[in-house]
């Protein structure tokens, strides 16, 4: 007993020295860095942003969304034998024409294509004083639910099920749903992102910047830059009155075949940040790594490959399932 408390009495100096220490480093970076953290989460990135041509051929659709909103889609018929039906979900900025480059092939391969918009983007209705950055909300995913819900109350809907394919911040809005819908069957995803896994490697970095001394970023734990991170976060989401939707506290719940698609060369949403999006449902995941593409440039890259890759994946997890 004697022996235990001398310890302890030994150790009480060092752990106030080390408790001290992460105060003045909490302080510092809660004073000096939280408003740089926002500055730079709302930021908007120079994606090059795709727009389509209107194609007479589909079916212009026009849905209810949440809240008495209208959403808008466009619906593809396969000219051949039905094999399944696709849900779209487009990126960032772009209109739901912007589909036709991925889904062309699908469609010709058999497969009916339903590409939507969610609020504030094409001609979908509009949230008053929401301006949309590259991190999903719950705005996103009310939409995405809201897309398979319309595919559902269709007359031609498939009982068996539907495939979900998206890119970017489409991709991450589809996964947050297909999760949870067994109704949807698998996914594949061009670009998809968590935003704590894209957030905290950057901070390191940014930090590291800002401040070179090793009392400031060499010791801190991976939780203190996890609470660092959701604090920002909480600070912009009361700002901007919403709230972001973090995919990767439901992905370890993911337990149907998905595959990833990513740019090997993406210098925007790494390639190992990408990963951490799977770490907890590895065994369900194919990820592909294309080389020398950067973001959402995979279909560029790949060409053939890309389209076959998908079809394949497809034929194999909804048609043939």
């Amino acid at each position: 007993m004697e022996t235990a408390l001398g310890i302890g009495l030994l150790l009480l100096p060092i752990l106030v020295v080390l408790g001290f220490m992460g105060y003045c480093a909490y302080y510092v970076a809660k004073h000096d860095y939280v408003h740089k953290l926002e500055r730079i989460f709302e930021e908007k990135p120079l994606f090059i942003i795709p727009r389509g041509e209107v194609n007479p051929h589909a079916e212009d659709v026009r849905f209810s969304g949440p809240d008495g909103s209208t959403l808008c889609g466009c619906y593809f018929k396969t000219p051949v034998p039905r094999k399944g039906v696709v849900l779209f979900g487009i990126e960032y900025g772009s209109d739901r024409w912007s589909c036709q480059s991925y889904c062309d092939p699908l469609i010709a391969a058999g497969y009916d294509v339903f590409a939507y918009e969610p609020r504030n983007q094409g001609e979908s209705s509009t949230i008053e004083g929401y301006v949309p950055l590259q991190w999903i909300t719950r705005y996103e995913v009310q939409d995405a639910q809201a897309a398979v819900a319309y595919l559902k109350s269709r007359s031609d809907a498939d009982s068996k099920g539907i495939a979900f394919v998206g890119v970017s911040k489409g991709a991450n809005a589809g996964l947050a749903v297909a999760v949870r819908d067994e109704w949807i069957r698998c996914a594949v995803t061009d670009g998809a992102f968590g935003i704590l896994t894209v957030m905290l490697p950057y901070m390191k970095h940014w930090i590291s910047i800002y401040n070179q001394s090793i009392l400031i970023h060499g010791m801190m734990p991976a939780w203190f830059y996890m609470l660092f991170a959701r604090k920002g976060i909480r600070r912009v989401q009361r700002r901007r009155k919403v709230r972001f939707f973090h995919l990767e506290e439901v992905m370890q719940d993911w337990k149907k075949p998905w595959l990833q698609i990513h740019g090997e060369a993406d210098s925007y949403i790494k390639p190992t940040m990408a990963k951490e999006l799977h770490k907890h449902c590895a065994k369900y995941v194919e990820f592909w790594a294309v080389p020398k593409a950067r973001h959402n440039q995979a279909i560029s890259v790949a060409g053939e490959e890309y389209h076959a890759r998908v079809i394949r994946f497809l034929d194999q997890h909804l048609a043939n399932s």
